[in-house]
């Protein structure tokens, strides 16, 4: 599914102000992280994550992983933090990142 440059960048502009819910570090993506991953997803919908490895190949791939299997869309990376949408079935308007006023 693609997004259109405006919607994309409507969505940064609300991920901005979000702090990253899930950090990947050394362990590489646990099945834990997947759990964790697809809660904060159908919560929050628009989530941040912080792949904590340096070599930017294996950020970029993780981070490509995830989303093709969490169903998700990659709307940003930079550096070591992604932002991630997956819209939910039944949006939560207390946790949705796309609903709440930031």
């Amino acid at each position: 599914m693609e997004i259109s440059n405006l919607k994309k960048k409507q969505l940064r502009t609300i991920g901005h102000n979000l702090n990253p819910i899930i950090t990947i570090a050394e362990k590489g993506v646990t099945d834990t992280i997947k759990k964790e991953l697809d809660r904060a997803l159908n919560d929050h919908e628009l989530i941040k994550i912080k792949i904590n490895i340096n070599d930017p190949a294996s950020r970029k791939a993780i981070a490509s992983t995830l989303c093709d299997q969490h169903k998700a869309i990659l709307v940003q990376s930079i550096g070591k933090v992604a932002l991630i949408l997956r819209h939910a079935k039944t949006p939560n308007p207390k946790l949705s990142n796309l609903i709440r006023p930031v």
